[in-house]
């Protein structure tokens, strides 16, 4: 993994839906990349230092039926804003991180389209999983591999090289335009084979390039060993954190942080409690005083963290499976922070400190984690790495309770009491629904 990814913090924005771009696709350019420059500072001011971006490219609809990789989206703007973003981002000292759609494209994809035209002769039928039917003509549509049934997106041949070769040569060509790293959409159904092709060949070009994946299910660290790619995303933890909020059962947040641990021991997951393609946390949770809960873990625990871009302002919006289920979690944005509305103040500010408490303890992301005390409604953990100790106790009750926290000493964020500090009978008193991130 590069060394710059050790203090990064991702605010991760959809493009489309943040500027207000329409549905459909156009050839129209309408310059609105520009609108994402004006909330650079907020994030810098936020903590962030990479901007990781979602799907850029031209498309049908929603980004991810991508129609040209080696184009803007016109419904964002061309190269030349694109190119603008990326140095203002550069300049405020933001990496940029993209969203490469590699496994599948849309059925408008011009290398689609002249395999209907021109059948099973056409150059890039090797790049599809197709059937033909008997006595083809222009115009039929064989059967092919889709991306989880979606007949809008047509699952790649990733055993041909020239998918391999493609894929290297889309993901080289931003990177030497500036971009600094690419998230691997829908990695987990690639051949893991397809990556340790694709992946190495890259690095010889960029090395200092970050090159995570999309994994929601399987065995992790399999995946970045086989793949080589630097991390997967970390939707176990995700799950653990809220599901054992709302269930007042923490026993299944310490299981979780101990398998997360584990995968420590081959790569340093991309850690994150929501993203574009989920209920926000603001809403998944039962109860919104447990918000302060799940950002405590995902600042204090191992992993390359990301926040999605609304989540510090506690917006809300239920993903669901529908379509347009996804547009609750993927709104229009303001013209600036300016006309964001106060109540998601407080919620910023908390993770200006939480962010900035992580940035005072660098370490923390290589950091493993020992229960302290765990039981349905408390937990206490320590977190550890390079000679250096913090404390973390969560309290789910309706009323305050002493919570065991061995070591514990000076309060550094959240509310609490400690008694008989630094010491290994150290507890921390926490008000109702409480949480506290202790020196060790």
């Amino acid at each position: 993994m590069p060394d710059w990814v050790q203090d990064a913090v991702w605010w991760h924005v959809y493009p489309l839906g943040f500027v207000g771009a329409e549905r459909e696709a156009t050839e129209v350019v309408t310059h609105r990349l520009d609108r994402l420059t004006g909330w650079l500072d907020y994030a810098v001011e936020l903590g962030a230092n990479g901007l990781a971006l979602g799907p850029v490219f031209a498309s049908s609809t929603h980004g991810y039926d991508t129609v040209d990789h080696g184009r803007i989206d016109p419904r964002l703007g061309d190269d030349d804003d694109f190119d603008e973003l990326v140095a203002a981002a550069h300049e405020r000292g933001l990496r940029v991180l993209l969203d490469g759609v590699f496994n599948h494209v849309g059925r408008e994809h011009p290398a689609f389209q002249a395999v209907v035209d021109r059948g099973p002769d056409a150059p890039s039928a090797a790049w599809f999983r197709l059937c033909w039917p008997d006595g083809w003509q222009p115009g039929v549509v064989p059967e092919y591999d889709t991306f989880e049934g979606h007949g809008q997106l047509v699952a790649l041949d990733h055993s041909a090289p020239v998918v391999a070769d493609w894929v290297t040569e889309v993901m080289t060509h931003w990177l030497d335009r500036g971009a600094d790293g690419w998230r691997l959409d829908a990695a987990y159904a690639v051949p893991t084979s397809f990556w340790a092709t694709v992946l190495p060949r890259v690095r010889e070009q960029h090395p200092e390039a970050y090159l995570v994946g999309e994994v929601i299910h399987g065995d992790y660290a399999q995946v970045v060993r086989e793949s080589t790619m630097d991390a997967v995303t970390q939707y176990e933890l995700w799950k653990a954190i809220w599901s054992s909020l709302n269930d007042g059962n923490l026993h299944e947040l310490a299981h979780a942080l101990g398998r997360h641990d584990g995968f420590l021991d081959t790569f340093v997951p991309l850690t994150f409690v929501g993203n574009h393609d989920v209920t926000r946390i603001a809403s998944r949770l039962d109860d919104v005083a447990h918000l302060p809960h799940a950002l405590a873990v995902l600042f204090t625990v191992g992993g390359t963290p990301s926040v999605y871009a609304g989540d510090e302002q506690a917006f809300t919006g239920v993903k669901e499976d529908r379509a347009g289920g996804d547009d609750a979690v993927r709104p229009p944005f303001p013209e600036s922070p300016d006309e964001l509305a106060p109540f998601g103040e407080p919620t910023r500010r908390l993770h200006q400190e939480l962010i900035g408490l992580r940035r005072r303890h660098r370490w923390l992301h290589t950091a493993r984690v020992t229960p302290l005390h765990r039981d349905n409604r408390q937990l206490s953990y320590a977190v550890t790495g390079e000679g250096q100790r913090l404390v973390v106790a969560l309290n789910l009750a309706d009323g305050e309770v002493t919570v065991p926290a061995g070591g514990a000493g000076e309060l550094l964020a959240g509310a609490g009491a400690v008694r008989q500090p630094g010491s290994d009978r150290a507890a921390v008193s926490l008000p109702a629904h409480g949480w506290a991130i202790l020196a060790g």
